[in-house]
């Protein structure tokens, strides 16, 4: 489910992200009990929470009100539409990411001193690839800790104060690697469409078996079985990744994993069960996730190796 930003009324969309106005605060009706006022902070984060609890789908002003005690034709007064209102949740989320690495970044402060301190700044190395590093994994766990976000599509984005934030964190330590602003733009989409596509894998993977109604495990040990049967010429008919498979490669659950006959030639997959390290809960992760978080840090290392290499090039100390 792809979700396009942007949508509402520009100007409103626009004044609200930005508080560029206030929106008319509605008389108070005579009567008895007197009810708490409303505000767009308080409709955002009701949104928010139902977004993650629920889902993008279940998200309606209709599903807001009812987590406020209130219609939906209350919230109008404050956000004039959803389109409004998915503008204004998808910029008020990104407010939770970290601004300030400058604890990685003050051996390459520029010229005038580093970017000052701020409170919970974040702990770590002195360098440029310390600072990405944490950046990225603040961003994989933000992106899970609020899928929805990765529901809307960045062709149109926010264009709201925390969302440009979050990019001019990403610049700030980028250009603390002192290369040119070229590369750096290019790497900003780099890193932040690799991010995202780690996080879509994970998010997918834990949704996969609610979504489905079968647990990851079973999925995998029933395909694979069957692979071996009506695929027993895997390994000459996909010889290079028969090959990797062999060397150590990871590979999914298999039949075999619990004493099944796969029938066949398994499916081409290697009896190795790749690098055998969990940490944690990693061994009751769904297959997917684990290993899309394995690629995160490995694809992650490769990336600022060539970033490195990048910065050699140019000749800067």
């Amino acid at each position: 489910m792809v979700v396009y930003a942007g949508q509402g009324d520009a100007r409103r969309s626009m004044s609200l992200l930005w508080r560029a106005e206030r929106p008319e605060q509605p008389r108070r009706t005579p009567g008895p009990g007197p009810r708490p006022g409303l505000s767009v902070d308080a409709i955002v984060t009701a949104a928010i929470s139902v977004a993650d609890e629920e889902g993008m789908a279940a998200l309606s002003m209709r599903a807001v009100g009812e987590r406020l005690d209130r219609t939906a034709m209350a919230l109008y007064t404050y956000v004039p539409s959803k389109g409004e209102l998915l503008d204004l949740m998808y910029d008020a989320v990104h407010a939770e990411l970290p601004r300030d690495y400058a604890a990685f970044t003050e051996a390459h402060a520029p010229e005038g001193g580093s970017h000052p301190g701020a409170e919970g700044e974040r702990p770590g190395g002195d360098d440029w690839r310390a600072g990405l590093t944490a950046w990225a994994r603040d961003t994989l766990e933000f992106l899970l800790r609020h899928p929805w976000v990765l529901q809307v599509s960045q062709a149109r984005p926010v264009l709201g104060p925390h969302e440009y934030a979050a990019l001019d964190t990403l610049v700030r330590l980028l250009t603390r690697t002192g290369l040119e602003a070229r590369l750096v733009r290019r790497l900003v989409g780099t890193l932040t469409h690799f991010v995202r596509g780690c996080a879509g894998t994970v998010a997918e993977a834990r949704e996969a078996a609610v979504a489905t109604g079968e647990p990851d495990e079973e999925w995998w040990f029933a395909r694979s079985a069957l692979l071996g049967e009506v695929a027993p010429d895997f390994a000459d008919r996909y010889p290079s990744l028969s090959a990797m498979e062999r060397a150590g490669a990871p590979r999914p659950p298999s039949a075999t994993d619990r004493g099944e006959d796969e029938g066949g030639g398994g499916g081409g997959h290697s009896e190795e069960a790749g690098d055998g390290s969990a940490e944690g809960d990693e061994e009751t992760m769904p297959f997917l996730e684990r290993e899309a978080r394995k690629t995160f840090t490995v694809g992650l290392d490769v990336l600022l190796d060539g970033i490195e290499a990048a910065i050699r090039r140019t000749g800067r100390p």
